[in-house]
């Protein structure tokens, strides 16, 4: 009888090692990482018809092929805003995104101007840092005057009005970091691998991302309206170059965010993945600036301990906390926000010397 007992708990102890070990799930069994991509214009809307080419097609074939790449891996769900040659309304590509509770967000364009001009480059959300940006959000996001009830749908947004873009900014806010690391990574490859030219990576006022929860990019694949760079992104060649620079980029940000299928991107930035660098990176929350010179006490704000202090010309700056890990810098920006230091924000620092959070992102 006790060999009986005996035999019985180690097979029950297998079948529980199996399906709690890390490959004992099949794959389907994981949660996916999910992307969503969008295919700009489409239906009524050709986009634009510069050398006469059409960039709801251009746009279209790139997004499909991308999705076609990344559905050959197991670990990718593909979701398409449009499959075909439809108009989707702007706000119905973001529903379509967040009901999927995608972990990244990638709109497909063309772009033009009255210029030469050519070059690949990816926009996130964000102030237009100049009236190019500003026109090239503008004409996107134009596109809503074919929609039906657009004020009501749009809040009152005005495409043609620059204020009207700052309200367009806060919701992305949270998703801001992300979705500038993997804009850069499609960028870096865009130059590396197609020596196309860098139009770099910009921050511009485009509808169809603010309402979208979760990292979000837009690509102007090139300038339909540049005689050479058109035909090359109307050509199945220029297409399938694109499409795969594209698809490569979304790979490597997963794998630089999302090792483990199913982890929240927002907090998956291991510090191991910083511990071979020769520099030593260093995340603080800047939570207040003054002219005095505060001692660093508890009491003086607001509770908080592990603080810190340095000074940039007269100017004081305080932070609090400090990490190389990037999902724990998060979580102590939320603390330092819910104590009352609501302007609070992550810096980053090299060897000591203050740097762009952007540049910690993508040193990696």
């Amino acid at each position: 009888m006790n060999n009986i007992v005996k035999y019985i708990f180690k097979v029950l102890l297998t079948v529980l090692c199996f399906f709690y070990s890390p490959n004992g799930f099949s794959q389907e069994n994981r949660e996916k990482f999910t992307v969503v991509l969008d295919a700009g214009h489409g239906g009524r809307d050709p986009g634009n018809r510069g050398n006469g080419y059409y960039e709801k097609n251009i746009a279209l074939n790139i997004a499909l092929q991308i999705g076609k790449i990344l559905s050959e891996n197991p670990s990718f769900k593909v979701v398409y805003t449009r499959k075909k040659d439809v108009y989707v309304d702007l706000i119905v590509r973001a529903d379509i995104a967040n009901k999927a509770k995608a972990d990244l967000f990638i709109s497909i364009h063309c772009d033009s101007h009255n210029s030469k001009a050519y070059g690949a480059g990816t926009f996130v959300l964000g102030l237009h840092a100049n009236q190019r940006n500003f026109e090239i959000a503008k004409k996107e996001n134009s596109v809503i005057f074919l929609e039906e009830n657009y004020e009501q749908k749009y809040e009152g947004f005005d495409p043609n009005s620059p204020e009207s873009v700052i309200g367009l900014v806060l919701m992305q806010e949270d998703y801001l970091d992300q979705s500038i690391v993997i804009a850069d990574l499609i960028q870096k490859i865009f130059v590396s691998d197609l020596k196309r030219k860098n139009r770099t990576v910009k921050q511009a006022g485009f509808v169809v991302l603010k309402y979208t929860y979760m990292p979000s990019v837009l690509v102007e694949t090139g300038f339909l309206t540049n005689k050479k760079e058109g035909a090359y992104l109307n050509s199945k060649k220029g297409q399938k170059e694109m499409s795969q620079s594209i698809a490569k980029g979304i790979i490597n940000y997963k794998e630089l965010f999302n090792n483990e299928i199913g982890t929240n991107v927002n907090d998956s930035f291991e510090s191991d993945l910083i511990s071979d660098s020769k520099d030593y990176f260093e995340l603080k929350i800047q939570i207040a600036s003054s002219k005095k010179n505060l001692p660093l006490k508890s009491y003086n704000f607001k509770g908080l301990s592990d603080l810190s202090i340095d000074k940039i010309d007269n100017t004081y700056k305080y932070f609090f906390g400090k990490t190389n890990d990037y999902g724990s810098a998060k979580k102590l920006l939320s603390k330092a926000k819910k104590t009352g230091y609501k302007d609070s924000k992550i810096v980053a620092f090299k060897n000591g010397v203050r740097i762009s959070l952007n540049e910690f992102l993508t040193s990696i």
